[in-house]
Order: structure tokens, then C-alpha cells, then sequence
């Protein structure tokens, strides 16, 4: 995806859902979502080169990294009434996952921003 595929956002989501419908409990989903969609516009609108999700969901644990081009580190901030919707990304990341990080890649070639959460099965 690139920054002109910001539409692609929801079918990210879309895609997220679908997978862990049957899997997890829906609000484990809504949150699993909400993440996925500020990781991914944080990397398309940061970013020139694009980026790319991967999704793993094992047993008990549901892990979602978006990878970029720019090694630059994320670094979530507290926003002020001035910066709107923006700049929250990071921080409902932090608030909401059970863990979560950024991973450099090799010579500089950008990064892996993850998340964890626990994925309970729906009784």
C-alpha cells in the first residue's frame, strides 16, 4: 500500500475481521481494528514508499506488525487540543494493546511497528 492507498485502510480492516471472526471475541476485534487502522495510516501518511501487514493469530495470541520503509522510530506523544484528530495513534496503541514495539530492520531499510493482544476464543 502507499499513501495515495489510504482507501486500502479498510479493507485492511475488513480482511482483520474476517480472519478473526470466528476466532476471537468481537470486542478482541473492534480493538484489534482500531489499532491495526492507526498503524497503517501512521505508515502511509509517514512514510513514501508504502507499507505492508502481516497477521498472525495462534492459540491464545493475535500479532499484527505493519511494516515500513522509514527508519525513523515512532514515538507516541501527548496531543494537544491544537493537533485535533491527529497524533493519537501511537498512544491508543500503547494504551490498548496487551504489548507492543518497534523492531528496526536490517541497514536501515525502515521498520516493524507490532502489536499484541490476547485472543480468547468467542464461548
Amino acid at each position: 500500500m502507499r499513501r495515495a492507498d489510504l482507501k486500502a485502510v479498510g479493507e485492511v480492516r475488513r480482511a482483520l475481521r474476517e480472519l478473526m471472526r470466528h476466532r476471537c471475541r468481537a470486542d478482541t476485534a473492534d480493538v484489534a481494528e482500531l489499532l491495526v487502522t492507526e498503524l497503517v495510516t501512521n505508515a502511509l501518511v509517514h512514510t513514501d514508499q508504502g507499507a505492508e501487514v502481516s497477521v498472525r493469530l495462534a492459540a491464545t495470541r493475535l500479532r499484527v506488525e505493519v511494516r515500513d520503509h522509514n527508519a525513523r522510530r515512532p514515538t507516541p506523544y501527548v496531543t494537544s487540543a491544537d493537533d485535533g484528530t491527529h497524533g493519537r495513534g501511537l498512544v491508543l496503541v500503547q494504551a490498548l494493546a496487551d504489548t507492543w514495539g518497534v523492531d528496526p530492520l536490517a541497514l536501515g531499510r525502515g521498520k516493524v511497528v507490532w502489536f499484541e493482544l490476547e485472543a480468547v476464543a468467542p464461548a
